[in-house]
């Protein structure tokens, strides 16, 4: 574990539920913890930037909401940051990274982050997750439309999201018979501090627009609301399944990023 420990690690009050977000500290992770906040749960928000995490922490309703840091690639981070949890209610995993370049040229290192961070990191939460859920919890991922979806350039993104969503489904067999649900959801376009870089390059966010039937970006609450259900007892029926939520764009093309950079750029 990096960084320190912010308030009571089991407040909240006895018999309230306890959620983990990891990658909470930004985006669609901190659109889950006020989400899963203002739903009740005293909530653990858990980034590698501590500064953002505990700023999140603190705007929560609520009480009981503490901030930690962890380095998701880090086995002995991820494991540290369940440490002191007498119950887990709820885990949200939301931590992601992406690079962009043709597998021709992108080098090994770069497509290793990116895996390691969106899959092996994923892994890692969800091992801790089916360690310390109550039987009743569920586990919640964000793949992503690239998990479905291939997009030029993005060969680690795409595939590292294609292994986390059949990470969900074989998680979903193992820990049923715990009582434990393991879903996830699959974004299409929201604009976040992950997505940003790629929404300044002229001609994207209206290629991705134009592929999406309802014709609009989702917002990171939209995102919260379709995880908020996910945890909740309203879906208890329901695990192994990688929810798409994107507008419809799972039923167009992909927008040619790469095609977008290269004119940006002249080549």
């Amino acid at each position: 574990m990096t960084g320190d420990v912010t308030g009571d690690m089991n407040g909240g009050g006895v018999g309230s539920r306890r959620a983990v977000v990891v990658g909470g500290g930004s985006g669609i992770g901190a659109a889950c913890a006020v989400r899963l906040a203002s739903d009740g749960y005293a909530v653990v928000v858990a980034d590698r930037d501590l500064g953002a995490a505990e700023s999140v922490a603190a705007g929560l309703a609520g009480d009981g909401h503490v901030a930690r840091a962890v380095e998701v690639t880090d086995e002995t981070s991820v494991a540290a940051l369940f440490e002191g949890l007498d119950v887990v209610h709820a885990v949200v995993n939301s931590a992601g990274t992406s690079t962009l370049g043709e597998v021709k040229d992108l080098p090994v290192d770069q497509f290793r982050a990116v895996v390691d961070v969106n899959l092996v990191g994923g892994f890692l939460v969800v091992q801790q997750a089916a360690r310390h859920l109550v039987r009743g919890g569920a586990v919640v991922s964000l793949t992503s439309l690239n998990a479905r979806q291939p997009g030029g350039g993005m060969s680690a993104y795409c595939s590292a999201k294609a292994g986390l969503a059949m990470l969900t489904e074989v998680a979903a067999l193992e820990l049923g018979p715990a009582g434990i649900r393991v879903n996830a959801v699959s974004p299409g376009l929201v604009v976040t501090p992950l997505t940003a870089p790629a929404m300044d390059i002229p001609g994207v966010k209206d290629d991705y627009v134009a592929n999406t039937p309802l014709g609009r970006p989702g917002t990171p609450e939209e995102v919260a609301a379709a995880v908020s259900w996910l945890c909740s007892e309203e879906s208890s029926w329901m695990t192994g399944e990688v929810m798409d939520l994107n507008g419809g764009a799972h039923t167009q093309r992909y927008p040619d990023l790469l095609g977008h950079v290269n004119r940006m750029l002249g080549t």
